[in-house]
């Protein structure tokens, strides 16, 4: 519930759909091997989704029914209060920051989502079938290590690292 750090993708795929947890299969290998990159095993992270059941054919989730599950994300992360988020491809990124720009131009920087940094990144599945992006994707990783690294700020502040 005190994670520190938040991870958040698009929505579940037909494998995280039938067992009820968020990357599994290959692209939730790669996460995890990520994550432990930057100091993290996985039962130290909460990973959630933008989406909350799985879109029909594995589509895109539309504005509407990520409108709809919005409200248990925002609870999610108020329940969480992780110190950082890292939303990880272009749906996730796009709803959080309210921004139609590609991931490519998102990611590289710490942005805000209300008072937490924020961090994008490339979905591990892209990185599977991309490879040359990793090296991308580890500087924003190393970008979330270095806001875990700073000392928390302000009360209630949960400790880490």
């Amino acid at each position: 519930r005190d994670a520190a750090l938040m991870v958040v993708g698009e929505a579940p795929g037909a494998e995280e759909d039938r067992r009820g947890e968020p990357f599994v299969g290959p692209a939730g290998q790669l996460l995890n091997a990520m994550l432990r990159a930057i100091g993290f095993e996985r039962d130290e992270v909460f990973i959630a989704n933008v989406l909350k059941c799985r879109p029909p054919n594995n589509r895109d989730p539309s504005g509407e029914e990520a409108a709809a599950c919005s409200g248990y994300l925002e609870r999610q992360i108020a329940l969480t209060r992780p110190r950082a988020l890292l939303a990880v491809g272009r749906i996730s990124a796009q709803w959080l920051l309210k921004s139609d720009r590609p991931v490519g131009r998102l990611r590289g920087q710490v942005h805000r989502y209300g008072d937490l940094p924020l961090v994008v990144t490339y979905h591990p599945a892209y990185l599977l079938r991309t490879p040359l992006a990793k090296a991308k994707s580890w500087q924003d990783l190393c970008m979330v290590r270095s806001l875990m690294q700073e000392p928390a700020s302000g009360p209630g502040s949960p400790a880490r690292v």
